[in-house]
């Protein structure tokens, strides 16, 4: 039955490279588990609330369990409707994006609508086919930029959490080495060791480092602090810049726990069209969508050919149910309060090791569904611990650069202000902007216009208004 279900036979699978390739995408990416929670758990919104409970503190094991629950049902869903061994989850830069750049100007129930908005139109653009529209209309090297710049932001935050870099608050330099231009404490430690295991890890293929590191990390952090009493960062009164950036690390009283799944459902489709202009919610749903909908295209692409599923004509089996499943992803991230949910190139692991039908991805979704019950375990993880996977997965990312043409001024001008800006900035949304308008400016200087695609003009001369916003709305003013 699951042979003929999932053809396994017929693309030179069998069930149990099918069951392991599902383990290892898992324990390759399970580290989204640990990670969602202290991008979006921790951040606060515009009426200065955490997510989840009653928003005055954090509540990392509520949005641990969202994270695996969501997880788990839409990689069940991809492999039973698709038959694809691909595996979603919340998108991490996408997640960040929501954390820093949306949900800190409206609140977090506000943010998630945008999130679900943006869902449905992709579902839209599938179901009616206009993809192939969308996607010409940016160009492939811009998408590069675009995924590379994300690369560059997700290790900044991760370097400036860890505290390995700390901003000075005045002077010319805005961010230095550690505290006064030295490595303190040991926090940082913890960090560097994290960093040095997962890279070791990688070094020598060891499925599953980033999960590994974090997990490794958190035990040394939690004896540190037993033997040291080192303390939080800041106590509400002082600050201690050899303490802890996150949590103080300790043995948690428990590790299994019934989940806790309130967080779905607190969303509002409509409300930040109250908090923020309509110009500017408009480019946020378009800065989700467009890094989903593009991200999700290259992560397809880069598994069917892995696996060898892409036919002589270029053809991938079942495309449209893949896009599909993604789409409503991304609907489900929203719902569950945890960001939009996406494909991941981690599932690539799986794929090397033997995974080639859906019953990979049904694999994956059952062990996160069994993450649920271990959310509490969350909750002991310091910043420390974690953010070494941030600068790993900024690594991953910016691997991407080498496929740039830099001898194209009309593109490696727009990519390099798309990959610096967003770091620099810190906003995904003006890296992107910056690319776009850029590109159409040097491609009229150039006498190539006709290159340009018309959405592209669009919304280069959306971003145009969002950049002038003030003064427009000063002159309108008079």
């Amino acid at each position: 039955m699951l042979d003929s279900y999932f053809k396994i036979t017929k693309r030179g699978s069998t069930v149990g490279r099918e069951i392991r390739g599902g383990f290892v995408t898992f324990f390759t990416m399970a580290y989204i588990v640990a990670l969602n929670p202290l991008i979006i758990g921790l951040a606060k919104d515009g009426d200065g609330k955490f997510l989840g409970g009653s928003g005055d503190h954090p509540n990392l094991a509520m949005v641990a369990a969202m994270t695996a629950l969501m997880a788990g049902l839409l990689t069940i869903l991809m492999g039973a409707v698709a038959n694809f061994p691909l595996a979603l989850a919340t998108g991490l830069g996408l997640n960040t994006f929501v954390a820093v750049g949306i949900a800190s100007k409206m609140t977090w129930a506000d943010a998630m609508g945008l999130i679900i908005i943006e869902g449905l139109i992709i579902t839209v653009l599938v179901l009616t086919g206009f993809r192939t529209a969308v996607f010409r209309a940016v160009p492939a090297q811009l998408k590069i930029a675009i995924s590379v710049g994300i690369g560059l932001f997700i290790t900044l935050i991760g370097l400036v959490d860890s505290g390995f870099v700390r901003r000075t608050g005045s002077g010319p330099v805005p961010v230095q080495l550690g505290d006064n231009g030295n490595l303190v404490g040991w926090p940082i430690m913890v960090f560097a060791l994290g960093l040095f295991l997962m890279i070791g890890l990688m070094v020598k293929k060891v499925k599953g480092a980033l999960l590994i590191g974090i997990g490794v990390s958190t035990v040394v952090a939690i004896i540190v602090e037993k033997a040291f009493k080192i303390g939080p960062n800041f106590d509400g009164k002082t600050v201690n810049p050899k303490g802890w950036g996150l949590n103080v690390p300790s043995i948690p009283s428990k590790i299994f726990a019934k989940p806790d799944f309130s967080l779905f459902g607190h969303i509002d489709l409509t409300g930040a069209f109250n908090r923020v202009t309509v110009i500017t919610a408009i480019l946020f749903i378009f800065t989700l969508l467009l890094s989903d909908f593009f991200d999700t295209v290259g992560t397809v692409t880069a598994i069917a050919t892995e696996a060898g599923l892409i036919d002589k004509h270029g053809n991938i089996p079942n495309n449209d149910k893949i896009l599909f499943v993604d789409s409503l992803a991304a609907v489900g991230g929203g719902l569950g309060n945890i960001s939009s949910n996406t494909s991941y190139i981690e599932s690539a692991s799986g794929v090397g090791e033997g995974a080639r039908t859906g019953l990979a991805s049904i694999v994956t979704g059952v062990l996160f569904l069994l993450t649920t019950f271990l959310a509490p375990l969350v909750a002991v993880i310091p910043y420390e611990a974690a953010t070494p996977a941030l600068v790993i997965v900024g690594f991953l990312m910016m691997s991407q650069i080498k496929d740039l043409d830099w001898h194209d001024l009309g593109i490696s001008i727009p990519a390099f202000l798309t990959m610096i800006l967003m770091p620099f900035t810190y906003s995904i949304s003006v890296g992107i902007g910056a690319g776009f308008v850029s590109h159409v400016v040097i491609r009229y200087v150039q006498g190539r216009r006709k290159e340009i695609h018309p959405l592209l003009l669009l919304v280069s001369g959306l971003f145009m208004v969002y950049f002038f916003q003030s003064p427009i709305n000063t002159w309108i003013g008079k």
